[in-house]
């Protein structure tokens, strides 16, 4: 009976995503990498505000980095 249950919870449905799954979704989409089955898990199981606000992070940061490497790449005039 337990097996039964179990085999219930292993379907093919995607789970709602985790943090984790989220940060790497939000990648991907920010390289233009992301697979069909992550994209459809995350809109139909995921909370939007979340991936916007992670997207802003990570674009924040990238922003950040850019001028602190340019900022160090190029000289003091």
């Amino acid at each position: 009976m337990s097996s039964e249950k179990r085999s219930d919870k292993t379907s093919d449905q995607p789970s709602k995503p985790g943090f984790f799954d989220i940060v790497v979704s939000v990648l991907a989409a920010l390289f233009g990498v992301q697979s069909d089955k992550n994209r459809q898990r995350d809109f139909n199981h995921g909370n939007p505000a979340i991936y916007v606000a992670v997207g802003a992070v990570f674009v924040i940061l990238f922003v950040i980095s850019l001028v602190l490497l340019v900022s160090w790449v190029v000289p003091d005039s």
